[in-house]
């Protein structure tokens, strides 16, 4: 909301010597946000001038120009030759004159300089030059703006172009503050001047069942809620649309962020600024009968005042006549009603309409209003007949017209406030502020609240500008407010023993540190994808697994949730590549959707938000959810060692990718083995599952050189997938503590030939098994494949390591520990001890 401080010094005392600054943080002390200070850009000399006389010259290119002579005072040089290219003024016409030395809005300096043959000492303003609209066929006459000054007056002064306004922003709950009215109010709160409210006017003159026919015709409201509660019509005859705005209030509506559109439609926007009731203006001429407000019907349209035909919806709530729509009520008129410069009698509308039906119509029809954003936000029921006689003294006063005697109208409910009993005790115990009684009571009656006795508690009635006032809580909170936010204590809640982070959740965060300890990149991303995507890298064999389609997605073109997190990781990679960074190591912690087959989800109806569910309900909404897994995913491209003076680079290759799948393992508390396996996206080659604990838990490999190239990403991409919750499961069944044998460990080597099929893995595990107890570890040191051996043979070469709880072991002890892991090898996979 932009604020004049012109304006709104005629409704609460401003101190003279009060900068904008000083008004916003009066205002923010009472729960405003500060956003800007809007002047107009600006600066004299700009002053009357008056036109002399002139003479047209025609140019070559087909323009004339006026060679003008204007007076703009002795003090600033008398008469001055100005060219000007405009032709809508005549000699004797007082004009805004911009000296040499001045700068309009742009910034856009003038200074006297050479054109059309002529030496131009200054320039003749238009209305957009000066920036109060965008009016630009011609210059600015003061006679067209009812002004008249002395030659050599400030123009900037006498315009009100001095003016400054502040701009703050106005939470939802807040609709009130959107009008001077309700700011001036709230200055009044935050600072204790005095407020002098617009909308007071005496009410006798109300009369809803006379004069013009007015009807509300919503026989079945949209949940329940009548979509009009007030309608107010008054009548204005004999208006001259033609005659100018005040210069003060273009001025006023321009630093408001509302361009001037003619005195009739300036005088509605003015006053709907200036007491927050949104006003819209019927040509009366144009009406047939009387007005009627009704839902929409099936099938109707109605072309707006933007001149856009719009299909209306049968939960629209309409303006109609006997023609039919002639507006969407609260959000914007219709163009066969609409005030012209032909129009002589108006029909002005103030009313109060239901706030949901406003907003859903303005989305419906994306057609966002100054109107709608009040509406939707609650106007003060008790303001409309107020308002709608502002309007219509303005345009009498300005307009030339009469104001005609009859009102029309409708009020279906009354605008009284339900009371809110307080308890005594329970502002100071929600706030933790002590107020005292007599505190509570001013701050409450200052905000316009009434406050009546009731045994231990008061009922207080809310004024009628404040709907969101509906419970002790929001009493408590401007009591608050109006007190002061800064007498509000800090304290830290004492934190009850044994809480803090899950062990699920221990767990994830280790994982992420320890992978970001290892040089890579977090990168999170939406959860969309696209089905082929989905059957690529989310199914081992590529086949189209079930998943889930959204009903209303973000991105037409990836309406799916994903089943991995590997297609995610590519578009980082693609996007990072493209803009030249090469070499990846990147990591994403997420959920991936893995749907049952023959499982319908999304099933469970929404249950309504003012009541709580109950656990059946609940357990229908996780029914209708399909499963959700956390994963974590790497992906590693380009180098992990960069070229660099006595180093060459190193490009990442699959043991890379298995070494942040160990730091993933440790990081969770696990042991893994890797063993040769096949997917649809990756090098058959060069793929393999990771198990924990017997359990596929996982994979890691090198992506296709295709599904590479059709991520665009150049040479090879190695890429890991592990599902982070059963490895966190599995974490937590495992016995995490171990007693330390304070005996000596013996190491012994044995080398053994296998076929070539046979998994180096699974020879490690027979001869862990077969030299249990006294075997603490096996690690493969060496693969070899070459000659020296029988054809499809190769030789495992691992380090073993012996101990035992109660002695020093003998040697013989960790040799026949060794055979005898080598006997279950040899019985298993024809291992041989290699000669």
């Amino acid at each position: 909301m932009r604020v004049p401080l012109s304006w709104l010094r005629e409704y609460v005392d401003v101190p003279a010597e009060a900068t904008p600054e000083d008004v916003l943080a009066s205002l923010v002390s009472v729960g405003f946000e500060e956003e800007d200070v809007h002047r107009f850009e600006l600066s004299g000399p700009i002053v009357v001038g008056e036109v002399k006389e002139f003479t047209p010259e025609p140019q070559s290119n087909g323009k004339t120009i006026r060679w003008c002579q204007v007076d703009v005072g002795d003090e600033h040089g008398g008469v001055r030759g100005i060219v000007c290219g405009a032709g809508n003024f005549f000699a004797g016409d007082k004009v805004v004159v911009t000296l040499p030395g001045s700068v309009l809005p742009g910034p856009f300096p003038i200074a006297a300089r050479k054109t059309y043959g002529h030496v131009s000492d200054g320039m003749i303003a238009s209305a957009k030059e000066l920036g109060l609209g965008d009016e630009h066929g011609g210059i600015l006459r003061l006679v067209e703006l009812g002004l008249d000054a002395p030659v050599g007056t400030d123009a900037i002064a006498l315009l009100g172009l001095d003016d400054v306004a502040v701009e703050i922003n106005v939470t939802p709950d807040r609709g009130y503050a959107l009008s001077l009215r309700g700011v001036a109010r709230e200055y009044s709160h935050a600072t204790g001047a005095a407020f002098r409210d617009p909308a007071e006017r005496p009410w006798g003159e109300l009369d809803p069942g006379a004069g013009f026919p007015v009807a509300v015709d919503d026989e079945a409201p949209i949940r329940g809620r009548v979509g009009a509660s007030e309608f107010v019509a008054r009548i204005v005859r004999g208006v001259d649309p033609t005659k100018p705005t005040p210069a003060w209030m273009i001025s006023r509506l321009a630093l408001a962020g509302i361009r001037s559109l003619g005195v009739l439609i300036d005088i509605t926007n003015y006053v709907m600024l200036e007491l927050g009731e949104p006003i819209h203006g019927y040509d009366l001429d144009r009406l047939q009968g009387g007005i009627t407000v009704r839902r929409a019907r099936a099938g109707e349209k109605l072309e707006t005042l933007d001149g856009k035909v719009r299909a209306l919806d049968p939960e629209d709530l309409l303006i109609t006549d006997e023609s039919g729509p002639i507006g969407l009520a609260g959000v914007m008129g219709g163009g066969t009603t609409e005030m012209t410069d032909a129009t002589r009698n108006v029909l002005i509308e103030a009313a109060i309409f239901d706030t949901v039906s406003i907003a859903r119509t303005a989305r419906r029809q994306k057609l966002p209003s100054e109107a709608s954003r009040r509406f939707e936000r609650g106007v003060d029921p008790a303001i409309p007949f107020a308002a709608a006689r502002r309007v219509a003294d303005l345009m009498v006063e300005y307009a030339g017209g009469t104001l005609d005697t009859q009102i029309g109208g409708a009020l279906l409910t009354g605008y009284g406030v339900d009371g809110i009993v307080l308890p005594d005790g329970f502002v100071p115990g929600l706030i933790g502020v002590d107020y005292s009684d007599d505190e509570i009571v001013a701050s409450l009656e200052t905000i316009g609240c009434r406050i009546e006795s009731q045994g231990d508690a008061r009922l207080v009635i809310p004024p009628t500008w404040r709907p969101d006032l509906t419970d002790k809580w929001t009493l408590a909170e401007e009591v608050a407010r109006i007190g002061g936010y800064d007498r509000i204590p800090s304290v830290l809640p004492t934190p009850p023993s044994g809480r803090g982070l899950t062990a699920a959740q221990q767990g994830r965060r280790r994982v992420s540190n320890a992978l970001a300890s290892a040089g890579f990149v977090e990168t999170p991303s939406f959860p969309f994808t696209t089905e082929e995507q989905n059957a690529l890298h989310g199914s081992p064999s590529g086949d189209r697994l079930p998943s889930v389609k959204l009903a209303n997605p973000l991105d037409g073109l990836a309406p799916f949730l994903r089943r991995s997190l590997v297609p995610a990781l590519l578009q980082v990679a693609h996007r990072n590549v493209s803009r030249g960074i090469v070499d990846l190591a990147l990591f994403e912690v997420g959920t991936v959707f893995l749907p049952k087959p023959g499982v319908q989800y999304g099933t469970a109806s929404v249950p309504p938000l003012a009541v709580r569910p109950d656990a059946a309900t609940l357990a229908a909404l996780d029914a209708s959810i399909p499963p959700q897994r956390r994963h974590v995913a790497v992906l590693l491209a380009g180098h992990t060692v960069p070229k660099q003076p006595g180093q060459a680079a190193v490009a990442a290759d699959l043991a890379d990718a298995v070494d942040a799948v160990r730091v993933l393992a440790a990081a969770a508390g696990l042991d893994i083995e890797l063993v040769q396996a096949q997917r649809a996206a990756l090098h058959p080659g060069r793929t393999a599952r990771v198990l924990a604990a017997g359990q596929d838990i996982g994979y890691v490999g090198e992506l296709l050189p295709t599904v590479s190239a059709d991520a665009d990403l150049p040479g090879r991409v190695l890429v890991a997938e592990l599902d982070l919750d059963a490895m966190l499961e599995l974490a937590q069944a495992r016995v995490v503590a171990a007693s330390l044998s304070g005996f000596p460990a013996a190491t012994q080597d044995v080398s053994l030939t296998v076929p070539l099929e046979v998994a180096a893995g699974a020879v490690r595990a027979a001869l862990l098994e077969g030299g249990a107890p006294l075997i603490e570890g096996a690690r493969l040191v060496d693969d070899y494949r070459g000659p020296g051996l029988a054809d499809g043979t190769k030789s495992l070469t691992f380090a073993l390591r012996f101990r035992a709880d109660d002695r020093t072991l003998t040697a013989a002890e960790a040799t026949e520990a060794k055979l005898a892991g080598v006997a279950v090898a040899a019985e298993r996979f024809g291992a041989a001890i290699r000669d």
